[in-house]
């Protein structure tokens, strides 16, 4: 074994990287015999180094981060900052003074991961990214070396533990919106901020490095169409129910019929009881893979929170030493393909839309007729009337996106709609 012990530095020490810290020590011994050398923590750089850190050596904070990466003893970057800046200047210049780089910051490569990769191959050394995509969740490197040598079509899944906790609550538990989104907060699964959770950054940008990955093209977060869960209200919810149904907040990169180009898109979605992803119950994550050689595959675990995700980061750094060692580098980037994406208005699928209309004759008529004048199919019809108040659930066939917004914009000039109440996409099996 090589004695001299490969040397890491630290760029964060938040809830994550305590966890890193913490089990670089706890499992020296294992790691050295893993990786075939020794591996220490050179130095943890900080915002406010005054700061009491349990478990690591007060002489390794710094709070000077980027002095740390430029100096030569560092073989490997750590970073768990997150955000864009100082992340891409210091994972850049890690890079440039010869340190491999193991992130967790997906809004980082969702934005500029082309020229992170590039810098990488110009200085030799490696970009590892598991535990920015699913926590603990073994995903990345499963989809861009397991599966190199097939061809993906499908990432469908649930990539946000904080928004399938808050949708959870309110099916099993009939909370509303706020109310369960303060009992995530509280527990610690929502950030005082939610903002990037509820919106959908956060899922946005994790389809962004699957659908890049997985269909070897370029994908940005800003190629993913986006939708949040903070319109979704107990009546959706209860629609759902009805049907046999249940809401999550889904990412789907797909692969289109002809294979020339990809969608990615985040957006609220119900999908049937019996799809797997309906179980996914409070903060947990699942995706399915579907290829064509392998099939259908499902990754489920934990996906955030401090030691899951300091686990994938473990992994990656195992990786990277191991090919420090060798002199070596594992995979890059494989963009080669260079498929567009495609609009979300060329979309496909299924939807259930909920209107408020005037309690009279014809109205049904009206609403149908708009609806085939758009080319959307009606599959069901549900009509609710309450107090002198009357409201219709359409349920559709397959049909474009823009077909649907389109039905809407007209549906919305009918003086006998008083309101459309909700819109929400239906994935999965048809449901009966």
């Amino acid at each position: 074994m090589r004695t001299r012990p490969l040397r890491v530095a630290l760029l964060g020490c938040g809830v994550v990287g305590s966890e890193v810290a913490r089990i670089m020590a706890t499992q020296r011994d294992d790691l050295a015999a893993r990786i075939g050398a020794p591996v220490e923590l050179a130095g943890v750089a900080v915002r406010r180094p005054n700061r009491s850190r349990p478990g690591v050596p007060p002489e390794l904070i710094t709070a000077d981060a980027v002095e740390l990466v430029k100096r030569d003893d560092i073989d490997v970057a750590v970073e768990v900052i997150g955000g864009i800046e100082p992340a891409r200047e210091l994972i850049t210049t890690a890079m440039e003074h010869g340190a491999s780089v193991v992130t967790a910051n997906k809004a980082l490569l969702a934005a500029d991961g082309a020229a992170l990769h590039a810098a990488a191959v110009k200085h030799g050394v490696d970009l590892y990214y598991e535990a920015a995509v699913a926590g603990a969740i073994p995903l990345i490197r499963p989809l861009r070396e397991s599966l190199a040598g097939d061809t993906v079509n499908r990432v469908l899944g649930i990539v946000n533990g904080t928004t399938n906790f808050v949708l959870d609550r309110m099916d099993t538990t009939g909370a509303g919106y706020s109310e369960a989104l303060d009992e995530a907060t509280t527990l610690g699964y929502a950030e005082a901020d939610p903002t990037a959770d509820v919106e959908g950054f956060d899922a946005a940008a994790k389809a962004a490095i699957l659908a890049g990955i997985a269909f070897h093209t370029r994908v940005t977060a800003a190629d993913v169409h986006r939708e949040g869960i903070t319109e979704v209200t107990a009546a959706d919810i209860a629609s759902a129910r009805e049907m046999g149904c249940v809401v999550k907040l889904l990412a789907i990169c797909e692969r289109t019929a002809d294979g020339a180009s990809v969608t990615a898109r985040v957006h609220p979605a119900m999908i049937p009881l019996s799809h797997p992803l309906a179980s996914v119950r409070e903060a947990y994550n699942a995706v399915f893979v579907e290829a064509e050689a392998a099939g259908r595959l499902m990754f489920y675990g934990p996906g955030a929170g401090g030691a899951p995700t300091a686990s994938a980061v473990l992994g990656d750094l195992v990786a990277v030493c191991r090919n420090k060692l060798n002199g070596t580098t594992g995979p890059g980037e494989s963009a080669y393909a260079r498929l567009p994406v495609r609009p979300m208005g060329d979309v496909v699928t299924r939807y259930h839309v909920s209107l408020d209309v005037a309690d009279r004759a014809g109205v049904l008529a009206q609403v149908a007729t708009v609806f085939a004048e758009h080319g959307v199919s009606i599959d069901t019809v549900r009509q609710q009337v309450r107090g002198g108040e009357a409201s219709l659930v359409v349920v559709t066939h397959r049909a474009s996106d823009a077909a649907l917004s389109g039905t809407v914009a007209a549906l919305r000039r009918l003086d006998t709609v008083r309101g459309v109440a909700s819109i929400m996409r239906v994935e999965g099996e048809q449901p009966k």
